[in-house]
């Protein structure tokens, strides 16, 4: 579930507008939910040739990039035919580029009638045009539904008679550990009120990630989601850390590790998430020290921070170098002494 559903969006005041599918005409919304859908079909396919041709000339010059996601995603999408869940059409038409020449930030608010939810849409570095925003569920009878958020521009030639073009391409899992994001929101809220901030706060992460279409939008209820997050966080976290601002965490043998980066993590598939954790390492050559030392910081983590142990699978971590790719371990709790 992705919680922008019953918006009817009216006009801003400003030059971009936003309009959702209740408020299109039967015309507009059969056009773009069928090229959504059609789309939808050919990343199902793993069409890339079929795709190719239905990128705007921005996308294109990344069609690399592209087309590896899609052959990522392909393989996930089993099971049923899409269902085109929400529709919106962006018309950023009258959007002035910049000074330079550059493609503006664009932002459409999206308010519900009569209330003061809505859902805004901030998207950087947009040409002006026509955009759709399309968000697409695949919910196969076994395995995990999968979403794919798609930001479509209207072709604007005369030849193609307002074809919808792939500009964005945001697709996601809408479960971890077989739970949806509404799920690990209640199960937050549940660890807030039990006195366990750490846990609390990593399932507030999960939740967001399931339930935000595409790191562009916006809505009250995903402002709320961010608010309550923010709330409940561990004091040593209630500023974020990062690779400036670390979390510093010291073993029993004295050895310090400075994280940089904490998460959640469901790439084994396991009845429950990870812990994923980054942190600044030096280089080590030996794959065996390398992962003694990975394992060493988990340990000393779950030490520090006890209440992880149990509702976590295990956990995964990221030893960073600069100009080295990240050393990757996991391991389970069961095996964190």
């Amino acid at each position: 579930m992705v919680i922008l559903a019953g918006c009817v969006c009216v006009a801003a005041a400003r030059a971009e507008t936003c309009t959702t599918q209740s408020a299109m005409t039967p015309a507009q919304r059969t056009s773009l939910a069928e090229a959504a859908r059609s789309l939808a079909l050919k990343v199902q396919a793993d069409d890339l040739t079929g795709l190719r041709g239905s990128l705007t000339p921005e996308l294109t010059k990344d069609a690399a990039a592209f087309e590896y996601l899609v052959g990522n995603t392909s393989n996930k999408l089993t099971g049923g035919p899409p269902v085109v869940d929400q529709i919106y059409t962006l018309d950023a038409t009258n959007l002035k580029k910049n000074a330079d020449g550059s493609a503006p930030d664009a932002q459409f608010y999206c308010s519900l009638n009569n209330t003061t939810a809505e859902a805004q849409f901030t998207i950087p570095a947009l040409p002006p045009g026509k955009y759709g925003f399309a968000i697409v569920t695949f919910a196969p009878a076994s395995g995990k539904p999968w979403r794919l958020s798609l930001l479509l521009r209207q072709d604007a030639s005369p030849n193609d008679g307002g074809r919808w073009l792939i500009a964005g391409f945001y697709p996601g899992p809408m479960t971890a550990a077989g739970h949806d994001g509404l799920w690990y929101w209640t199960e937050a809220r549940q660890m807030t009120k039990q006195k366990e901030p750490w846990v609390a706060w990593l399932y507030y992460q999960q939740a967001e990630r399931l339930l935000t279409p595409a790191a562009f939008v916006m809505s009250t209820h995903l402002d709320k989601l961010r608010t309550e997050a923010q709330s409940a966080a561990p004091p040593v976290l209630a500023e974020g850390i990062s690779a400036d601002t670390p979390l510093v965490v010291k073993a029993g043998d004295g050895t310090e590790y400075r994280f940089t980066a904490l998460g959640v993590d469901d790439s084994l598939g396991q009845s429950s998430v990870d812990v994923a954790a980054h942190m600044k390492a030096d280089v080590i050559s030996d794959p065996v020290a390398a992962r003694k030392r990975n394992d060493a910081a988990a340990a000393a983590l779950i030490a520090a921070y006890p209440e992880l142990r149990k509702p976590f699978h295990g956990v995964w971590i990221y030893a960073e170098t600069a100009g080295q790719p990240p050393f990757a371990t996991e391991q389970p709790m069961t095996d964190i002494k």
